[in-house]
């Protein structure tokens, strides 16, 4: 087995728990949350930066890294680690949800799917053996099964057919893994916003026996109480001694409310994101830093945060950099973002631990203005 996963504490008072996830590359502490490297980088940040704040996984892009530079050359590179110089886990997700946002003209048949690059529009075809393959490739330590990941809304018939076809071609990504000694395949559990839809896809996913599981489909434009209440239907049907994985959900309060409801692991684009546009997440909520109020404001991002950016910088500082187009702008606030959402989860653990996380959202959620 690639991985092994123990849960160390399961909260008295909700479906939380913290966990130990082990890969052949490290010891990881759940709840965690996992930096987006798209493109074989973490946009802005060098690794030691990513390791300075604690980060222990993170996710490359199987669809950007097929597009650019090509799996084979990651490969002839001695695998994504090596490429990017990160010795910590890599989670990379199947393609599926790029292959549905970002590509022209898709033909999705049974066989997988046909698709112009959003680069180039040269043609290309991604099944679920060649999402195995570019993954083995790539040489993650955790990949994830290629799906079909419907759009928000869509109709219950098209619902039911997109996950069928997920459920389907999960067994055939079981069947193409090559290195399950070394890569651990996740299976992802989809059907919309539809909760019988939901509890069968978790049926048909969870029977075939992955060492972890993912929610995906989610926080694609439907609103956060339904989320949840997706969550409620599916979590208690995934098994409780492997990892669960909320794909794409990233803001503080949907990682909060995801905890409380039993999951483990969660990737966002939102901190690195927002962070370029000049937003930082403080304790007391966001700060669109780019605003005329902050000119001549010489207190740092975040009074309670010890990040290198508010020990070293101010907003008056920062705020001259993103208006003046210089690159250190982007770079302190995503160090900032990523490093507030860091602690962000190890307080969250410590929470689970100390049995008062509903205290904790409560407090937290005040604060921050939710």
């Amino acid at each position: 087995m690639a991985i092994k996963f123990q849960v160390l504490k399961e909260c008295k008072r909700t479906g939380a728990r913290t966990g130990l996830l082990t890969t052949p590359h490290g010891v990881i502490n759940t709840p965690v949350f996992m930096p987006v490297g798209t493109q074989a980088t973490v946009k802005t940040m060098a690794p030691e930066e990513l390791k300075e704040m604690g980060a222990t996984i993170i996710l490359g892009n199987t669809y950007h890294l097929y597009m650019r530079p090509g799996h084979k050359l990651v490969e002839k590179a001695g695998g994504l680690h090596r490429f990017m110089n990160w010795d910590r886990s890599i989670l990379t997700d199947s393609g599926g949800f790029q292959v549905f946002s970002l590509a022209d003209l898709r033909d999705i048949s049974e066989e997988g799917v046909h698709f112009r690059s959003h680069i180039d529009g040269s043609r290309h075809f991604i099944s679920p053996e060649k999402a195995v393959e570019i993954q083995n490739s790539l040489g993650s330590d955790i990949m994830m099964a290629f799906d079909e990941c419907p759009p928000y809304p869509c109709d219950y018939d098209y619902a039911k057919k997109s996950m069928n076809i997920t459920a389907r071609w999960a067994e055939r990504c079981l069947k193409a893994h090559k290195n399950t000694e070394r890569q651990a395949l996740f299976g992802i559990i989809q059907g919309s916003v539809f909760k019988d839809l939901r509890r069968e896809s978790a049926r048909q996913i969870t029977s075939l026996g992955f060492p972890g599981y993912a929610v995906g489909g989610l926080s694609v434009g439907e609103p956060k109480d339904i989320m949840y209440e997706m969550l409620e239907e599916v979590v208690p049907l995934m098994p409780a001694d492997k990892p669960r994985y909320l794909m794409g959900v990233g803001s503080p309060d949907s990682i909060i409310e995801g905890v409380i409801r039993g999951i483990d692991m969660f990737d966002c684009v939102l901190q690195t994101r927002i962070a370029r546009n000049g937003t930082a997440m403080t304790s007391r909520g966001r700060v669109v830093i780019r605003n005329a109020a902050y000119a001549e404001d010489f207190s740092p991002l975040d009074p309670e945060c010890d990040c290198y950016t508010c020990t070293n910088y101010t907003k008056a500082y920062i705020r001259h950099l993103l208006k003046a187009g210089e690159i250190l702008g982007l770079r302190l606030t995503t160090f900032h973002n990523l490093y507030f959402t860091m602690r962000l989860m190890d307080k969250i653990r410590e929470a689970i631990e100390g049995d008062y996380l509903p205290e904790f959202r409560d407090e937290f959620f005040a604060k921050y203005g939710y």
